[in-house]
């Protein structure tokens, strides 16, 4: 099974093992992102692994994915996708949702995206395809990555010994953390236009 043998690499060769698959999970292949992150985080709670250099590897891992899937679509663009697509399991249903999603949230799609699974790597495709500047791109998408990683790192820590027992439910986490980010965001800019209206007025 893919998730035992991914486990199983973590456990074995630690740091250099997140930092490569989660490169290779954020490209396109089809890595357990969560669950890896999760884990690690269990590891970090059984002083298996140490916290900051868990994190470092996770974050270096996923802006180091998500940098070369722009740099791919900012490239070759979407003739790529239509050529070699179907060998990652990469449909036109999945393309076209990244495209939507793109152009709903603008970059903070870059920074979201990584909770969505089937969607982050795409996600940095099409805005490569696009032309987003590389500036706006690391801002959001590096940033995003630290707060992925952080997010199921740190879930993973805090579980501790129940991890096995929820590792099911992994991606439900994601969904849910993406929610009350994103209506954390919304609030704070929603508060911030208020207070600019209300200056207005003074």
């Amino acid at each position: 099974m893919l998730e035992q043998t991914v486990l199983h690499w973590i456990t074995e060769y630690s740091y250099l093992a997140i930092f490569c698959l989660l490169m290779l999970g954020i490209v396109g292949l089809p890595i357990p992102d969560e669950t890896l992150l999760t884990f690690s985080g269990f590891l970090v709670f059984k002083n298996k692994l140490h916290f900051a250099p868990a994190l470092l590897a996770a974050f270096l891992g996923s802006t180091c994915g998500i940098t070369i899937s722009y740099i791919l679509g900012r490239t070759f663009g979407l003739a790529l996708i239509h050529r070699y697509g179907q060998y990652v399991h990469i449909t036109e249903e999945r393309l076209n949702r990244a495209r939507v999603w793109l152009e709903r949230a603008g970059a903070w799609s870059l920074t979201f995206g990584y909770y969505l699974p089937g969607i982050r790597h795409l996600t940095a495709f099409v805005a490569g395809t696009s032309k987003l500047r590389p500036v706006v791109f690391s801002l959001f998408a590096y940033s995003g990555g630290l707060l992925w990683s952080s997010t199921f790192v740190t879930v993973g820590y805090l579980l501790g010994d129940e991890w096995s027992r929820v590792s099911r439910d992994i991606r439900s986490y994601g969904w849910f953390t993406t929610l009350a980010v994103i209506a954390v965001v919304l609030i704070y800019f929603r508060a911030r236009k208020l207070n600019q209206r209300e200056r207005a007025r003074v």
